[in-house]
């Protein structure tokens, strides 16, 4: 484990976060808050000259999608127009400036080492490369950076890590979300010998057949299990989002009106594909979004704990969505119908494939709360994941229905930022991109 020294100013910035959770929630929330919040900065975090590696707490390498979303309660800390932190926000900045050093490296890498020493998920892995932790392509590993720069940038007004590395980059993911399109254009492969079927893909690595439906390709989902289908419905959504950001910035800061114009056309023919293929009929025949389809008549009705979800829409696609289609969709997850909602004594919520039956994860619960319109409702919730933590003060990646002192990794720090992030919005009456209560 890693430990950074943190900044005074940083110290004090997070310190008057938490005062304002204690304020309008109570000592232990804030308490809880403050924790964690110093704990990701000081325990995952380590900057040398290739930027800020974070590791996921439990796991010594550096994710993509969990990196973003670890640092993602600290954009509300960083706020120029609200004096945030100048020092926090470099730190934030610095964490951008590494993950696109490591999707310049492999683009459809989902998780790195801090140096290439060759560590990796499986001694059965094939991937040679000494860098790269797991090559899990994942859709939304690309699209988090993306989004969580842009953010960042909008709450700064710095440009100074959208530089060529960056510009390269956004062109890199552009091509890259358009070549998948046809993904047997595509010369990625990923098996792993011996795995069980969610931990390699089959056709020799090809993944199941899929048609060309404009929307893009994904080999893993957000939980970095195998797609069933091909066509990942929120990571889809979520990628047009992102491709907004990309041609905003490429406007506004390198004047390249050719990426933003392949960025619009890519996100057109992928918002057309989820449309035309991705939205599907529910139980009671009312249109809802699928979680994967595949453009030859599959479609699976589901949703997963793990973000972008089709619950977590309004957060991760807020400008791309069909709020009407939406609003279906959450009635349908958020029940007996979705095969990952579990119910028991102590609690019900949005499991996992990748986890136990009746588990289920504080992520779903935190992004329950996040798009929910009902402050009470949201501290309903945060209450529920504080007293479900097993007493040890950290939140899980998941827990048993009935007995939350059966859970799933000690400490998963992206549970402990959503958990974070919610205390904050609830905190804040803040209800940015959520949609009103069904």
């Amino acid at each position: 484990m890693t430990t950074t020294t943190l900044d005074h100013e940083i110290t004090q910035t997070v310190r008057r976060a938490a005062e304002r959770v204690r304020t309008a929630l109570g000592q232990d929330t804030g308490d809880r808050v403050e924790r964690a919040l110093v704990r990701t900065l000081t325990d995952t975090i380590t900057v040398d000259d290739d930027g800020a590696f974070v590791i996921t707490g439990d796991i010594p390498a550096m994710w993509l999608r969990d990196s973003t979303t670890q640092m993602t309660p600290y954009l509300r800390l960083v706020d120029r127009s609200a004096g945030g932190s100048a020092a926090l926000a470099d730190l934030l900045w610095s964490v951008v400036a590494r993950q696109f050093r490591l999707i310049e490296h492999d683009p459809y890498a989902n998780s790195f080492n801090r140096e290439p020493d060759g560590a990796h998920y499986d001694d059965h892995d094939l991937n040679a490369d000494p860098l790269v932790w797991e090559q899990k392509y994942e859709v939304d590993s690309l699209a988090y950076p993306v989004t969580f720069a842009h953010a960042l940038w909008r709450a700064t007004g710095s440009e100074a890590v959208l530089d060529e590395r960056a510009h390269r980059v956004f062109r890199t993911i552009v091509e890259q979300w358009a070549l998948e399109q046809d993904h047997d254009r595509s010369s990625y492969r990923f098996v792993r010998p011996g795995a069980i079927a969610t931990e390699t893909l089959a056709r020799d690595g090809r993944g199941t057949p899929v048609a060309v439906t404009g929307m893009t390709w994904s080999g893993f989902r957000p939980s970095d299990d195998a797609c069933t289908l091909g066509y990942n419905v929120p990571a889809n959504l979520f990628a047009a989002q992102a491709l907004l950001a990309v041609a905003e910035i490429a406007r506004a800061v390198w004047q390249d009106d050719r990426l933003a114009d392949d960025a619009d056309v890519l996100r057109s023919a992928i918002l057309d594909g989820v449309a035309r293929y991705g939205v599907v009929r529910g139980p009671a025949g009312q249109p809802v979004y699928a979680y994967e389809v595949d453009g030859l008549g599959g479609a699976l009705l589901m949703d997963d704990a793990n973000t972008p979800s089709l619950l977590s829409l309004p957060l991760d696609a807020p400008d791309v969505l069909d709020p009407e289609l939406w609003a279906a969709t959450r009635s349908l997850v958020t029940s007996p119908a979705n095969p990952y909602w579990f119910s028991g004594t102590v609690a019900s919520g949005i499991g996992s494939p990748h986890t136990l039956p009746n588990r289920i994860w504080p992520i779903a619960l935190a992004v329950e709360g996040l798009v929910s319109a009902s402050g009470e409702r949201r501290r309903e919730l945060l209450r529920l994941l504080a007293a479900t933590d097993a007493g040890t003060g950290d939140m899980h990646e998941s827990f048993d229905v009935d007995d939350p002192a059966q859970y799933s990794r000690p400490w998963f720090s992206w549970a402990d930022a959503m958990f974070c992030e919610l205390a904050l919005a609830t905190a804040e009456d803040g209800v940015d991109g959520a949609a009103p209560d069904a």
